[in-house]
């Protein structure tokens, strides 16, 4: 009885995580539309009401007219901020195709989900 119950456990066990294996996957591919080259940049912000906008605005400047052709797409994290920083980065990032926002959790998923970021194959540049 008790190897029932022991083989059924690992049974269990076993599934859910062959269904968190598939869920990640599916989202990897499903919901992160990045592309496969290119150099990425995640800002963090939290509570920067009175900076973020000026600082992506003038970043974008650059990157737009400076024809920067490395980098990709750029990712902003609100860091759960108590102050109207997320709602600028809703705007700014519903004006700009290039602006991606996320939260901190979505984007440290990602970023666990990246192949070779241990191997250091791929950079990322994190502004705070």
């Amino acid at each position: 009885m008790a190897d029932f119950i022991l083989n059924g456990v690992l049974w269990v066990l076993a599934l859910y995580g062959l269904f968190e294996i598939i869920k990640t996957i599916i989202y990897t591919y499903t919901y992160t539309n990045l592309k496969a080259d290119g150099i990425y940049v995640i800002i963090a912000a939290k509570n920067q009401e009175r900076k973020i906008e000026g600082f992506l605005r003038s970043f974008l400047f650059r990157l737009l007219y400076g024809k920067e052709e490395n980098i990709k797409d750029v990712i902003v994290v609100d860091l759960n901020s108590t102050d109207e920083t997320k709602k600028i980065l809703e705007k700014l990032s519903n004006d700009y195709d290039e602006i991606k926002m996320s939260n901190w959790r979505d984007c440290k998923n990602l970023i666990d989900n990246i192949d070779g970021i241990k191997e250091n194959r791929r950079k990322l540049i994190l502004y705070n």
